[in-house]
């Protein structure tokens, strides 16, 4: 579901997959082959809401006035609150992202972590615990960040698919 708040309505990507069990209020913009999944909540009630192109967010999660890069992956049941996540990064099932953290490119947010307000996870980095601590990734690791935001790419362009055929 899709709500103008204040005289702002969202902005979504013809190219883009946002479930019609999701719901976008205000000022949220969707970039083109990203994808919004059941249950999740972009509130732009207080902030910009900015999801990046091949971007997808997973059921259960909510962000609120924050910043999505390129190419990101917010698992199932994540929240980003009035923070910024930059190109090719993964932030991790249940995990949080506060108020003015940073999680640079190329990173991982562990499953269940807690990124402080106001922290910065340092590119190429994996954020993990509560409260977080980070530590450098491999060159695999960031190459599986890839694989599954592709994933995603490829599913929702299916679900866009079925969306066409009326099934």
């Amino acid at each position: 579901m899709e709500r103008s708040f204040e005289g702002t309505t969202p902005e979504i990507a013809d190219e883009a997959f946002v479930s019609e069990m999701a719901y976008a209020v205000g000022d949220v913009e969707v970039g083109p082959r990203s994808s919004i999944w059941p249950f999740v909540c972009l509130r732009g009630d207080g902030g910009a809401v900015t999801v990046g192109e091949e971007t997808n967010v997973q059921e259960f999660s909510m962000l609120h006035g924050a910043t999505l890069g390129d190419e990101v992956t917010v698992g199932h049941g994540a929240v980003v609150d009035y923070a910024d996540v930059h190109d090719h990064s993964l932030v991790g099932m249940g995990s949080a992202v506060m108020g003015g953290a940073t999680v640079e490119s190329n990173c991982i947010v562990a499953a269940n972590a807690v990124v402080r307000q106001g922290q910065r996870v340092p590119e190429g980095h994996m954020a993990y615990g509560i409260p977080a601590q980070t530590r450098p990734l491999s060159d695999e690791q960031v190459a599986q960040i890839g694989d599954t935001h592709e994933n995603y790419v490829e599913l929702s362009a299916r679900y866009r698919g079925t969306e066409a055929d009326g099934n």
